[in-house]
């Protein structure tokens, strides 16, 4: 079946489609930190430990037997599992953030502890949580099954149009949700839809489950039975040890949760740095700024993943990347605040979005080069495992950070004293710390090339196979 070109992308457009509505739902609050602050009282270390949520049964080992499942049980269940937790997760935050869980019973005895998480951020941070374990596990799946139906085609152009699907989830997110939440008179508006949709999400990958299925049978009568497919004998857990101490898939994993925690934390935050930064503009405005981050992202990166099939350079698009990153962090830290210019506003985030589009499009087909096929998807997983520790601690710091250096910010201090609606935070050193996490990456890929070079792993090689 993938040897016809429509088969194959037709694959790829439906769990494309699922993994479009997962990031949709990720940020769907995203640009709604000001109104959940007003409506239920959630304090920027309250956001920040709800959005570290998603992350945190992932980092305590949740991903690691992921992995495990994906390359025991197949693409087909693990897919199926991972979209139906995240429906379940998305249900439960909705509860959570409605107006009417407020007069609950359960709400009263949520808020009784841990007095300083309000109750509707706790049980929202349950659902983000089990959420964020089929959001992750389903990324991981998604990897292996492209690495499945694109093997020695053009897989790095498959995974970047990929990324770009779910990108343009999140430019449509942070265009529909403060329109949403304004039209309905609440945060919960949004959530619900984005609900709606990754149910949705769980039907696609169901039937994409249907031609998987076929695949294999086809692969099996003409003996090309991939370790992608449902063969549960080839995989060992023993073979978890030769990731373990592969040098080249560390630096990778290091690289990777360098990098993604200089995005995707920056992500939670960014329309509201915007509307600090740009003199106390309005939430929809912010958003509407801020949206147009993923669109760079979008555009550019089936473009390179066509051009590592054909050309290669890998090695070489993750340091550019990783130097674009630290430029616009530093640009958003001192630049915006003096000149409050929305023109360098819109150019850094496009700029941003460009950062965002040449690391992942180079970073995920390079790992098939460098990990044997039957465990991939246990690769896959463990370097997201490590992802996740960064992407879990990251935001907790941030939101402490943001609240700690504005304790004594006059214009903060006279906003809370007012009960004013917006509240002005000062930026700079949150944006400094996202910036050092782009330094930090942009050694961690020096040293990758480097690596390449000595150890051979054809990261600078193209991805087709001519024959």
């Amino acid at each position: 079946m993938n040897d016809y070109p429509g088969m194959r992308w037709a694959a790829l457009i439906l769990i494309a489609l699922m993994m479009l509505f997962g990031y949709m739902f990720v940020d769907v609050m995203s640009p709604l930190q000001q109104l959940v602050e007003a409506e239920r009282g959630w304090t920027p270390n309250a956001f920040g430990t709800y959005a570290s949520s998603e992350y945190l049964l992932n980092v305590c080992g949740f991903l690691i037997l992921a992995g495990i499942i994906l390359d025991k049980m197949g693409i087909r269940f693990t897919g199926i599992l991972s979209a139906s937790m995240m429906f379940i997760g998305a249900c439960i935050k909705y509860v959570a953030i409605s107006g009417w869980f407020q007069e609950t019973g359960l709400c009263a005895w949520l808020d009784s502890w841990w007095v300083t998480m309000p109750g509707s951020a706790k049980l929202a941070s349950l659902g983000f949580m089990i959420f964020g374990c089929g959001c992750e596990m389903a990324g991981t799946t998604v990897s292996k099954a492209i690495a499945k139906w694109f093997k020695g085609k053009e897989m790095a152009m498959a995974m970047g149009v990929e990324m770009a699907i779910a990108r343009i989830g999140v430019f449509a997110i942070f265009s529909i949700s403060p329109l949403l939440a304004a039209k309905l008179g609440s945060i919960q508006g949004p959530v619900g839809f984005c609900t709606v949709l990754l149910l949705i999400g769980l039907i696609n990958f169901m039937v994409f489950s249907v031609m998987d299925k076929k695949f294999d049978k086809q692969l099996k009568e003409v003996g090309r039975q991939e370790n992608g497919g449902e063969s549960e004998e080839e995989f060992k857990v023993s073979d978890l040890k030769i990731i373990l101490t592969s040098r080249s898939f560390w630096v990778v994993a290091i690289l990777c949760v360098l990098y993604y925690s200089a995005i995707f934390p920056f992500q939670r935050y960014g329309a509201n740095m915007l509307q600090c930064n740009l003199d106390g503009i309005s939430a929809k405005a912010a958003s509407d700024i801020f949206r147009w981050f993923p669109v760079g992202a979008a555009v550019i990166t089936p473009f390179l993943g066509r051009y590592l099939d054909t050309k290669g350079k890998g090695a070489t698009m993750l340091i550019f990347g990783a130097l674009l990153l630290i430029v616009c962090h530093l640009v958003f830290a001192f630049v915006l605040p003096v000149t409050h210019s929305k023109f360098i506003a819109y150019s850094t985030i496009v700029v941003l979005g460009v950062s965002f589009s040449l690391v992942p499009a180079a970073l995920w087909p390079s790992v098939p080069k460098i990990i044997d096929e039957k465990i991939l998807g246990s690769a896959y997983n463990l370097i997201f495992w490590v992802q996740n520790i960064g992407l879990c601690l990251v935001p907790m710091l941030i939101g402490s950070v943001l609240t700690s250096v504005n304790e004594t910010n006059p214009a903060v201090v006279a906003a809370k004293a007012t009960g004013a609606e917006f509240i002005p935070y000062n930026y700079t050193i949150p944006l400094i710390i996202f910036a050092c996490f782009g330094i930090a990456a942009f050694v961690i890929a020096l040293y990758l090339k480097a690596l390449d070079k000595k150890m051979g792993l054809r990261l600078e090689e193209p991805n087709i196979v001519k024959e």
